[in-house]
């Protein structure tokens, strides 16, 4: 017992150590980010599905609900997805944060010239994670919670997104935080990249390429949503 006490204390510090070093933080950020990106790849695909229409999109979100039945409950998938997320989220924005005020406690006034290019992507990064994080309350609000989906029907994930998108500030912010998360996943793939290690002379024409690959797919992919509803193309 004390052998495990022992080790499970050393493990505890290990951890404590690594976070607290920017080494850990940005390791933990691009590691959360990669868990978010794949689940916004997924998201997205679950989301063409409106093009197929009210059955198959109703249909495929019926399905997640079943997710690992009957060893799981029903809708346990679901919540174990939103508690791996929620833990990303929450590791990418401390990450985030107390990189962002280290940084800036420590850069000199003169150094600032020197690394405007840097800064743009800084900036990009920090706006743009607060726009989709304001987002992401407002998107649990309309097509989680249906709070303020003005004809949300429990239940019908293809009615609502309709309702949603019928308006102009329902398209309109939709559209807004989909340009802002695709910049944030061009400057956070290549951030991860480089934060991993996976970055050489002859990867990184490669990495530089699936980066804009990466956001333009999502950002078109998730655009195309709104813009057909607003558009009368799905009903």
């Amino acid at each position: 017992m004390a052998l495990t006490t022992g080790s499970g204390r050393r493990a505890r510090s290990a951890v404590a150590t690594l976070w607290s070093s920017t080494v850990g933080k940005k390791a933990a950020m691009a590691v959360s980010g990669l868990v978010l990106l794949a689940y916004l790849v997924a998201h997205m695909l679950g989301n063409l599905k409106v093009f197929l229409g009210a059955g198959e999109l109703n249909g495929y979100a019926a399905w997640l609900r079943t997710v690992g039945q009957p060893f799981l409950g029903y809708a346990w998938f679901l919540w174990l997805a939103r508690l791996v997320l929620l833990a990303a989220v929450l590791v990418h924005a401390v990450a985030a944060y107390q990189l962002s005020r280290r940084d800036l406690a420590a850069r000199p006034v003169g150094y600032r010239h020197r690394r405007r290019r840097a800064s743009y992507a800084t900036r990009t990064m920090r706006w743009g994670g607060v726009i989709l994080a304001l987002f992401v309350v407002w998107h649990i609000l309309d097509l989680t919670t249906l709070t303020v989906n003005p004809r949300a029907e429990a239940g019908h994930p293809y009615q609502n997104i309709v309702a949603s998108f019928s308006t102009w500030y329902g398209g309109g912010i939709y559209c807004l935080a989909m340009l802002a998360l695709g910049l944030h996943v061009r400057h956070g793939f290549w951030s991860a990249a480089q934060t991993l290690g996976l970055n050489n002379p002859r990867r990184d024409r490669v990495l530089k390429f699936t980066a804009n690959g990466l956001a333009l797919l999502l950002t078109a992919g998730f655009l195309s949503v709104p813009i057909a509803v607003m558009t009368g193309v799905v009903r």
